[in-house]
């Protein structure tokens, strides 16, 4: 099999956050053993611990430190510790944790909703991503106090620390198309904008080919009007491409390229342990 080839075609912009890119000269077992890293072992930060020094809210205090536990918060891999594997012997520091307060309070005539970015993080950089994430609503009358600490985990011990909200492949689709006059129809049963029929040569156009995803409706539609060879539709199983869409908490490159890291490393440790079971096996021989 020919070097493997990336081909990025869709990077996250400010109203659309995901990262699309094609893997070609490839198998589904390398791209899916990506993907399942990226889901379960890239690590993220995430509130593990909240203290609570008031809460006379009706929101008991485990219900509202597994609704914090859930905001995607900022993380810089490069300055943060597993908190196990920190200095600091596990007691925490800012090495391997971050600490995050809030404070709220109503009057006796007025509520309000207590969001994410009432969070106040020790590290400016190291906070909730998105600021309208809704805590708890307050009544009148009612106080909020706590403590969050966050650290670093991977998804494969809490769905809190996946750093992507989806991570997906398929296989790669080819579209035949005959160049003869052909019904709209055919064209028009595409769900998602793929293909569009050019009104002057009366033919079907390919205008959208990465976001094909194989439903087949097109084929129907062709052989519903009797025209089954205009089209044609195929996938390759050596070409695919991946969606990756981040929480946040990191950048979609960062993942992929920390996911990589990670199966390159368990492929290297593979390979040592293989060739010291070889030599044991060797030197029992002799």
């Amino acid at each position: 099999m020919d070097e493997i080839d990336v081909v990025i075609f869709e990077q996250p912009e400010e109203d659309l956050d995901r990262m699309r890119f094609i893997i070609r000269n490839t198998i589904p077992a390398f791209v899916n053993a990506l993907r399942r890293i990226m889901i379960a072992e890239v690590p993220t930060l995430a509130i593990e611990d909240v203290i609570f020094l008031e809460n006379t809210t009706p929101l008991q205090d485990e219900f509202i430190a597994h609704r914090l536990g859930l905001i995607p918060i900022s993380t810089d891999l490069s300055i943060l510790n597993f908190k196990e594997e920190c200095s600091c012997e596990g007691a925490g520091c800012p090495q391997c944790t971050v600490s995050l307060t809030l404070e709220a309070e109503t009057t006796e005539d007025e509520s309000m909703v207590v969001y994410s970015g009432d969070l106040n993080s020790t590290d400016p950089l190291l906070a909730p991503v998105h600021d309208k994430i809704p805590i708890i609503k307050m009544s009148p009358g009612q106080r909020l106090i706590l403590e969050a600490i966050a650290q670093l985990g991977t998804g494969k011990e809490h769905a809190k620390w996946q750093p992507v909200s989806t991570a997906s492949y398929q296989y790669m689709p080819s579209i035949e198309i005959q160049p003869r006059k052909t019904e709209p129809e055919i064209a028009e049963a595409c769900p998602r904008g793929v293909l569009m029929y050019n009104e002057d040569s009366e033919t079907i156009d390919v205008v959208n080919l990465y976001d094909c995803n194989l439903c087949m409706e097109c084929v129907k539609a062709a052989e519903k009007a009797d025209d089954p060879d205009v089209i044609r539709v195929d996938s390759s199983p050596h070409n695919i491409i991946m969606t990756v869409e981040p929480t946040g908490a990191l950048p979609a490159d960062e993942i992929v390229f920390e996911a990589a890291n990670i199966l390159k490393e368990r492929a290297s440790t593979f390979i040592e342990a293989l060739k010291e079971a070889i030599t044991k096996k060797e030197e029992v021989k002799q």
